[in-house]
């Protein structure tokens, strides 16, 4: 998790030691959610891609293995809900990728309606035993439609929350509000490309050392306020 009060204040630090003027807490949150969600969807195309690397050396695997360590934080185990009568059930909300779906710690395969179709007329069709589903507008439906089912698990990776810099105003300055505030879901390692995205989408392109150094600087700062 990276807080966000220090990438705030980072990008304040920044923006002011180039002139550039302030970033309203209304501007930062815009940006701030719009990279963590660049920065998320990154992981999966990135996984997608060392996947397909031929041979996966150990330097590809130890890169989808901390990849892997960072989507865990995302990934969900639940029951859903099935409605008896039509074994149709709802994707939850913030659901962001499909995992799997079990019916009694059973995989139910995923198919297409043309799937289903053939295999209704073959005679191979799905039983209680041996459940598939397909994907319609959103929802899932699960065949056979036979009433025996209430619902089913489900694994599942959600969306990274939307971050808030919360503050009250006091003399006219915006002043950090910590219950108020909602952390970035991200991995740690991840503060420094934070801090990058947000002031590339200001317009701010600076070098990392320049990033570090501010940061440091902040948490120097804080530490020593906390000291007092």
């Amino acid at each position: 998790m990276v807080n966000i009060d220090t990438v705030y204040q980072t990008i304040l630090a920044i923006a002011n030691k180039e002139q550039r003027g302030y970033i309203t807490p209304q501007e930062f949150n815009l940006f701030a959610n719009q990279a963590q969600m660049e920065i998320f969807e990154q992981y999966f195309y990135d996984e997608n891609q060392f996947s397909r690397i031929p041979g996966n050396s150990t330097e590809y695997s130890d890169m989808l293995d901390l990849l892997e360590e960072k989507i865990s934080i995302f990934k969900i185990n639940q029951s859903v809900s099935v409605t008896p009568s039509t074994h149709e059930g709802s994707f939850p909300l913030g659901m962001y990728r499909l995992g799997n779906i079990y019916n009694f710690n059973k995989k139910v395969e995923e198919i297409n309606d043309d799937d289903f179709g053939n295999m209704s007329n073959s005679i191979i069709s799905p039983t209680s035993e041996n459940r598939v589903f397909v994907i319609n507008n959103n929802k899932f439906i699960i065949y056979p439609k036979d009433n025996a089912l209430s619902s089913v698990k489900m694994t599942y990776v959600r969306k990274p929350n939307n971050v808030n810099w919360g503050y009250n105003v006091i003399d006219e300055n915006a002043i950090y509000d910590f219950n108020s505030s909602i952390n970035f879901e991200l991995h740690q390692s991840e503060q420094t490309s934070l801090v990058m995205k947000i002031l590339s989408y200001a317009g701010i392109t600076l070098k990392e050392q320049a990033i570090y150094q501010a940061a440091e600087i902040f948490e120097n700062k804080k530490i020593q306020q906390e000291k007092q």
